[in-house]
């Protein structure tokens, strides 16, 4: 597996990859208008630009060797509210790709990373209907909370909140 530094020339594949995981995963979770309004919101150019140029959300891309295509993405923000925590915003794998360990090797080079920078927790939410909650559990993460964030347009995000010490 071959994990690269993203920046704003990988929006494309990002979003690609964006869309396709969102259409398997929250397709019995958000109505088609919520997942128009949610994909539009998070992963249109501009607020994918701004994330890595202006909110210091570091994106990683991850690819098979035997392939130039890439198979899923992590973003993550060290030092989160000027903690010693890092927040992953967003991991997501092309379908046809998890269960190959993808979603492993990216978490585990944010927590180094995360070390490099002497962060001792990585925090992540999850929607709470997420069918990816026993990966999270395996990986080490534990439920800390929840939390609804009212994101605009009459919707909410209905979260868990992971912790994992590091």
């Amino acid at each position: 597996m071959n994990i690269i530094q993203a920046n704003s020339s990988h929006i494309p594949e990002i979003q690609q990859i964006a869309i396709k995981s969102w259409e398997v995963t929250y397709s019995d979770i958000l109505s088609q208008e919520q997942f128009d309004y949610m994909i539009e919101m998070m992963y249109n150019h501009a607020a994918l630009n701004k994330q890595m140029a202006e909110q210091k959300h570091h994106f990683l891309l991850i690819q098979e060797e035997s392939t130039s295509d890439y198979s899923g993405f992590v973003s993550y923000e060290l030092n989160y509210k000027n903690q010693a925590k890092t927040k992953i915003h967003k991991l997501y794998l092309l379908p046809e790709c998890k269960g190959k360990g993808m979603g492993r090797l990216l978490i585990e080079k944010v927590i180094s990373l995360a070390q490099s920078a002497d962060n001792s927790h990585l925090s992540l939410n999850m929607n709470r209907d997420n069918k990816s909650l026993g990966f999270y559990k395996q990986m080490g993460f534990e439920i800390v909370g929840e939390e609804d964030i009212n994101i605009g347009n009459g919707y909410l995000m209905e979260d868990y909140i992971f912790e994992k010490k590091i």
